[in-house]
C-alpha cells in the first residue's frame, strides 16, 4: 500500500504497528515545511496517540501559540503535524474546526482505542476507505486501497452511473463496489475494538447572505486584505514556491498579493499555452508577469503533444476522471515541478463569487421553461443538435446545446444536467437499465431542495461549492499535481476568506451580467484593466479532435459493465455529426484507460 502511493511522498515513509488492536498506520511525505521535524508516523511524547497526515495546516503557528498557552510543550521547531497531536488531546474529534487547511488525517488514540479520521471542508486532499470483515482499511487514493490484498477491485455499477451523470464520483461514491470516498468537510470515528464506525459532517458550504449597510469601498478593502492574508500563510514552505498564472483574474490576483509578500524577484509563475489560439492564454500570463516583475517560464502544447501524451497521463491515475483538463493541468504541474516544490492556483474563485457561464444562463432558463412547451422544446434541441460543431474554445453554439439539454428537466436537475457527459435515458440506454433523472441526480436535488435560499444563483453557487469543486475540479487538481510529487494549495479556500464571501448579497457576487462583481472592484488598481475586464476563459483542450482518434483501446473495461451497442452508437452520433458527444467519448476514454492498468481480478457484478 505505501509501495502504490510514493508519487504522493518521494522523500520519506514510515510505520507503526499496534498489534495488540491491529492497528497499522504507514505515511509517505512529501517534505515542504520542518524538513528534520516532521517525520511520520508522529507518535506523541507519552506515547498515547500516533498521527499519519497528508496536507498543510496554514494557521498551525497560531494554533501552537494557543497549545502552548494551554501547557503543551512541543518537540519539533515548526511542525504542523505535531499540533494535530496536541490540538487532538485538547479539542477531541472539534479538531477539524479549528484547522484552516487542506488535510486527510489519522489520529490513533491508544487509550480510547479508537482511529480519528478526518477531511478539509472542501476536499482538497483526498480520502478514501473500505470496510472488510476484519476491520477498515483507509488511504490516500484508490491505488493505496486496491492494494490491500481483500479489496477485490469490482467495478461498482451505481458508481459509473454517477460517473457518466455528473463527470465525477460524487461522494461517497467511487469505481469500485465496496470502497468509499469520506466526503469533504467530514470525520469518522473508528472503534478499533468492536469495529463500529460513525461518520459526522463537521462543516458544509452554505451560502448565509447577511443584508448590509457596510459602504461598497468597505467590503473591497476588506477581501483585497483577507485574499492578502490567504495568499501569504500559503507561502510558508522551506522549499521553492510559484504560482500557475493564466492571466485570469484569480491566478493573476494571487500572482501580485504573493510578488507583494516574497518580493517580485523571488516569484516564480508557470504559464501553459496552446497552439491553437482560442485556447491559448499564455500572452495575458506573460504581460502580467512582466508588469509584476516575477521570473516567468512559459511552455507551449500542441494538438500532437496533447495527443501523444493523454494515453501516458490517463493510465496512471487510479480513478477515471471525467474533467479533460487533467491533461493540461498535469503538463503545466510538470513543468513548475522542474523549478518549485509548492505551486499556488486560482481554484475557488469561481465558485466563490459566481464566475461560471451558467450562472448567466439561471434567468433566462427560467423565463424559457416558464414560456416554451416541452414539445417546442424538443424540436429546438434537435434542430440545435444539427448545426455545424465548432471546435473553438466555448463556441456559442456548444454552450447552446448544453443549455438546452438541461432545460428538459427542473430547475434542481439544471447544474448537473448542463455538466452531465450524457442524459439520462442514454444512461439507462448504456447500462442497461431504467434510471430516472430523479435518481441519477438525487445528491444534487437533495442539496437544492435542502437550500435555506430561494435565489436560482445561491442554489447553483452551493451545488458547484459542493460537487463540482472538491469532486472534480480539486480532484483534477490533486491528481496532476501528485503524479509529478508537486504540492498544490487553493487560496481562495483560506476560512476567513470562504466565511466572508458566502455571507456576500448576491448583488455582489452577480450584478446584472457581472460575475465576480466584487472581486474585479477589489482588483482595480491592483491589477491591470485588461485583466479586470477580461472575459473568463478555462483551461481546456481541443476535445473534439482528440476524442475522435482511435487510442488503441481494449475497451474490456466497459464491454463487463456496458452496452457495446449502445457504445458504438454514440460515437458514431458523434463522428458523424449528429449529435456532440464529446464529453461522453472522453469520459469512456479515460474510465477505458484506468481498466487497461487494473489487475486481471477486474470485474462487474
Amino acid at each position: 500500500m505505501l509501495t502504490a502511493m510514493v508519487h504522493r511522498g518521494p522523500d520519506a515513509g514510515g510505520t507503526f504497528v499496534d498489534k495488540e488492536t491491529r492497528v497499522f498506520l504507514g505515511a509517505r511525505r512529501l517534505a515542504v515545511i520542518d524538513l528534520p521535524g516532521g517525520h511520520q508516523p508522529m507518535i506523541a511524547a507519552d506515547g498515547d496517540l500516533v498521527v499519519v497526515f497528508n496536507g498543510e495546516i496554514y494557521n498551525h503557528l497560531t494554533l501552537r501559540k494557543s497549545l502552548e498557552e494551554c501547557g503543551f510543550q512541543f518537540v519539533s521547531d515548526r511542525s504542523d503535524t505535531e499540533v494535530l497531536l496536541h490540538g487532538y488531546r485538547l479539542w477531541g474529534v472539534a479538531l477539524p474546526e479549528k484547522l484552516n487547511g487542506m488535510f486527510a488525517f489519522a489520529i490513533y488514540d491508544r487509550v480510547r482505542r479508537r482511529v480519528f479520521l478526518a477531511r478539509d471542508r472542501f476536499g482538497e486532499k483526498p480520502l478514501y476507505y473500505a470496510p472488510h470483515s476484519d476491520g477498515l482499511i483507509f488511504g490516500s487514493d484508490l491505488g493505496v486501497i486496491r492494494a490491500h490484498e481483500s479489496i477485490s477491485g469490482t467495478l461498482d455499477p451505481e458508481g459509473l452511473r454517477k460517473y457518466f451523470a455528473y463527470g465525477f464520483f460524487p461522494a461517497p461514491a467511487t469505481v469500485y463496489k465496496g470502497v468509499h470516498k469520506l466526503p469533504h468537510g467530514h470525520s469518522m470515528t473508528i472503534d478499533a475494538t468492536s469495529g463500529m464506525v460513525k461518520t459526522k459532517a463537521y462543516w458544509r458550504y452554505a451560502l448565509d447572505p447577511t443584508p448590509t449597510l457596510r459602504k461598497e469601498a468597505d467590503l473591497v478593502e476588506e477581501l483585497r486584505h483577507l485574499l492578502s492574508q490567504a495568499v501569504k500563510r500559503r507561502l510558508m514552505s522551506d522549499m521553492p514556491i510559484g504560482v500557475f498564472l493564466s492571466g485570469g483574474i484569480d491566478s493573476s490576483a494571487i500572482a501580485a498579493y504573493a510578488a507583494n509578500h516574497l518580493g517580485a524577484a523571488r516569484l516564480n509563475t508557470f504559464c501553459l499555452g496552446f497552439n491553437d489560439t482560442s485556447y491559448d492564454e499564455s500572452k495575458f500570463a506573460r504581460a502580467l508577469a512582466e508588469v509584476i516583475g516575477c521570473k516567468h517560464f512559459e511552455t507551449k502544447l500542441s494538438l500532437q503533444q496533447a495527443i501523444n501524451t493523454l494515453p501516458r497521463v490517463l493510465e496512471s491515475l487510479d480513478e477515471p476522471i471525467g474533467d479533460p483538463s487533467i491533461l493540461p493541468t498535469y503538463l503545466l504541474c510538470r513543468f513548475a515541478r522542474q523549478k518549485v516544490t509548492v505551486a499556488l492556483g486560482g481554484d475557488g474563485g469561481d465558485e466563490l463569487f459566481a464566475g461560471y457561464d451558467p450562472f448567466l444562463a439561471l434567468r433566462p432558463a427560467r423565463l424559457y421553461s416558464a414560456l416554451v412547451p416541452d414539445r417546442l422544446h424538443r424540436m429546438i434541441t434537435r434542430l440545435m443538435e444539427r448545426q455545424n460543431r465548432s471546435d473553438q474554445y466555448m463556441a456559442l453554439d456548444y454552450k447552446l446545446r448544453r443549455a438546452l439539454r438541461g432545460l428538459h428537466y427542473r430547475s434542481a436537475s439544471w447544474n448537473p444536467a448542463w455538466l452531465s457527459p450524457l442524459e439520462p435515458d442514454e444512461i439507462s440506454e448504456l447500462f442497461c437499465a431504467p434510471i430516472s433523472a430523479e435518481d441519477l441526480y438525487a445528491e444534487a436535488i437533495e442539496a437544492w431542495d435542502a437550500s435555506l435560499s430561494h435565489s436560482d444563483i445561491d442554489r447553483s453557487q452551493e451545488f458547484y461549492a459542493n460537487f463540482y469543486l472538491p469532486e472534480a475540479v480539486l480532484t483534477k487538481s490533486d491528481r496532476a499535481s501528485m503524479m509529478v510529487s508537486l504540492e498544490y494549495r487553493a487560496p481562495f479556500l483560506d476560512n476567513n476568506l470562504v466565511e466572508f464571501a458566502r455571507r456576500l448579497p448576491v448583488e455582489m457576487r452577480l450584478r446584472g451580467h457581472k460575475r465576480k462583481f466584487l472581486l474585479k472592484r477589489a482588483m482595480r488598481g491592483i491589477l491591470p484593466d485588461a485583466v479586470v475586464q477580461r472575459r473568463k476563459k478555462g483551461f481546456g483542450i481541443p476535445l473534439t479532435r482528440i476524442v475522435e482518434k482511435d487510442f488503441g483501446h481494449s475497451q474490456e473495461t466497459a464491454r463487463t459493465i456496458l452496452n457495446t451497442d449502445t457504445m458504438h452508437r454514440l460515437r458514431t452520433q458523434h463522428m458523424s455529426g449528429q449529435k456532440d458527444q464529446r464529453l461522453f467519448l472522453w469520459c469512456q476514454m479515460s474510465l477505458d484507460s484506468f481498466g487497461r492498468r487494473q489487475p486481471a481480478a477486474l470485474s462487474a457484478t
